[in-house]
C-alpha cells in the first residue's frame, strides 16, 4: 500500500497571502501607516537622511551626532571600487543586457574579492553590509557608463550616497535640491516589511548562507516586473500617452475597457500608500523645476480620475517614475535604483534572520495523483 498522503487543509495557494511567515521589528505596515523601527515614514522623509535611516534599520535606533559621523565615515570608505574589480566588471556584457541581470552578476562577483565574504559573526555581518550598501550605487553607475563607453568615476568619500550616485552617473556635480529629492527617494524605498525580495533574502540566509548570496537572491527577486519594475512601466505608459489630451483619452478608454492602469493598487495597502503622497508632491516640484510640468499634470489627472471612478489609490511606483525621469535617469535604471535603496532593508532582515534563525521549510498541499502502480 502506498504511504498515506498528508493533506494540509489550511494551505494557502496564492502567494502566501495573509500568512505570517516570521516575526520582525524592522518595519511595519498597519493600515496606511508605514514605520521603520517605530518611526513613521513621513517623519523620516522630512527630517532624516538615507544614511541615518540605514543606521536606524541596522541598529534599531537613530544615531546621535557622533554615531552618525562615525557611521558615515565607515560607510563612505567602502564606496570605492578597486581597479581590478572595475576592469573585471567592465568586461561583462552590457549590450542588450537587462541592468538588473548585470547587477545581480556584479554583486555575486564582488564576493570573490572580499576575504570576509563567508563570515557570519555579527561584526563581520556589519562590515560586509557596509561594503555592499556603499558599493551598490557605484555598481549601477559603472554599468551605465560602461554601456555608454564612458570612463568610470570614482566616488568622493566626503559626500553622501545620494550625491555620489548622481555625480558618478552624470559626471558633474549635482544640483543640491535634486540630491535631497533623490535622498528622500532612497529613504522611501529602504524597506517595506516582508516584501518579496526581503523574504527571498531571509530564506537564503536561513540556510546560513553568506550575505552576498542573500543579497544576490534579493536582487534576482526584485528583477521581476511584478516586484521592482512597475515604475519603469508607469513612465513608458506616460511617454506613450504624451500629452494632457492624450491622458484624457487614455484614462477614459482604460476605464471603459476595464484595463489595468500601471502604478495603482497594492497587495497590503487598502487605504493608500503613504509613500505615494510624498512622491506626488515631489513630482510636482521637480517637473516644475525642470520645465516639464506636463509629466506631473498627466499623472495627477490619471490619479484623480482613477481614485474617483475606481476607488483605487496610487502606489510608490506611480509618482517615483516621473521623479526619476525628471532627474534624467534612464528608465531601465529605475529598478536598479530600487536595489540601491532596498539593500539597507534586505540587510536588516538578514541580520534579524541570523540572530533568531530556523531554516525555512514550508510544506505543499498535495493536489496530484495518488496510488498509481506500475
Amino acid at each position: 500500500m502506498p504511504a498515506p498522503v498528508e493533506i494540509y487543509e489550511g494551505a494557502v495557494d496564492k502567494g502566501l497571502e495573509g500568512v505570517v511567515a516570521c516575526t520582525t521589528a524592522v518595519s511595519s505596515i498597519i493600515d496606511a501607516t508605514l514605520c521603520f523601527r517605530g518611526y513613521v515614514i513621513e517623519d523620516l522623509a522630512a527630517k532624516s537622511t538615507y544614511e541615518e535611516v540605514i543606521y536606524l534599520l541596522w541598529n534599531d535606533k537613530l544615531p546621535n551626532k557622533d554615531e552618525l559621523s562615525a557611521f558615515r565615515k565607515e560607510l563612505f570608505s567602502e564606496m570605492t571600487l578597486s581597479p581590478e574589480v572595475v576592469k573585471h566588471l567592465q568586461g561583462l556584457p552590457t549590450k542588450d543586457v537587462h541592468p538588473m541581470a548585470w547587477l545581480r552578476s556584479a554583486v555575486s562577483a564582488l564576493a570573490l574579492w572580499d576575504k570576509d565574504s563567508q563570515k557570519l559573526d555579527p561584526a563581520s555581518q556589519k562590515l560586509i553590509a557596509r561594503r555592499l550598501t556603499a558599493k551598490m550605487g557605484p555598481l549601477v553607475t559603472l554599468f551605465e557608463r560602461t554601456r555608454k563607453g564612458l570612463p568610470f568615476i570614482q566616488p568622493n568619500l566626503e559626500k553622501s550616497l545620494a550625491w555620489n550616485f548622481l555625480n558618478m552617473l552624470f559626471g558633474k556635480e549635482p544640483d543640491a535640491e535634486i540630491v535631497r529629492m533623490f535622498d528622500v527617494c532612497l529613504i522611501l524605498h529602504a524597506d517595506h516589511e516582508l516584501n518579496c525580495s526581503a523574504f527571498s533574502a531571509r530564506v537564503t540566509s536561513s540556510s546560513m548562507s553568506d550575505l552576498y548570496s542573500a543579497i544576490t537572491s534579493a536582487i534576482g527577486t526584485l528583477k521581476g516586473p511584478l516586484h521592482g519594475g512597475a515604475n519603469e512601466q508607469v513612465m513608458l505608459m506616460l511617454k506613450k500617452i504624451g500629452s494632457m489630451e492624450g491622458a484624457v483619452k487614455f484614462i477614459e478608454a482604460a476605464l471603459a475597457n476595464k484595463e489595468k492602469v500601471m502604478g495603482f493598487g497594492h497587495r497590503v495597502y487598502k487605504n493608500g500608500d503613504p509613500r505615494a503622497k510624498i512622491l506626488r508632491k515631489m513630482s510636482e516640484e521637480i517637473t516644475k523645476k525642470t520645465g516639464e510640468p506636463h509629466w506631473y499634470q498627466m499623472s495627477a489627472l490619471i490619479d484623480d480620475t482613477v481614485q474617483k471612478e475606481k476607488g483605487l489609490l496610487p502606489n510608490v511606483d506611480f509618482y517615483s517614475a516621473t521623479v526619476y525621469y525628471s532627474m534624467k535617469i534612464p528608465i531601465d535604471l529605475f529598478t536598479p535604483i530600487f536595489a540601491v535603496s532596498r539593500i539597507s532593508g534586505w540587510l536588516a532582515h538578514t541580520f534579524e534572520q541570523y540572530a533568531n534563525n530556523r531554516i525555512y521549510r514550508p510544506r505543499g498541499k498535495w493536489t496530484g495523483k495518488q496510488g498509481l502502480k506500475i
